[in-house]
């Protein structure tokens, strides 16, 4: 990653701080879920299907997540 905070902090530190994480994480998931309804909807135990089914979650529960401590880190007043 490109961002200070991403070069010199621990995992921990990162959450919700690294802006590129965050957009990446964004685009990732508004490809992903629309790809995942028009190709595998209709059949969702396909090995396929649940591969990309699993990295969608995956992405957008991390960015959940990093925007959970943005908020969180806001109203504590920690920037």
């Amino acid at each position: 990653m490109g961002c200070g905070d991403c070069k010199t902090s621990i995992f921990r530190q990162k959450m919700g701080r690294c802006k590129r994480c965050m957009w990446q994480l964004t685009v990732l998931s508004a490809i992903g879920w629309p790809l995942w309804w028009f190709l595998y909807w209709e059949t969702p135990r396909q090995v396929d299907s649940i591969a990309l089914l699993f990295f969608c979650s995956t992405f957008t529960g991390l960015l959940l997540l990093h925007l959970v401590v943005l908020a969180v880190r806001r109203i504590q007043g920690r920037k």
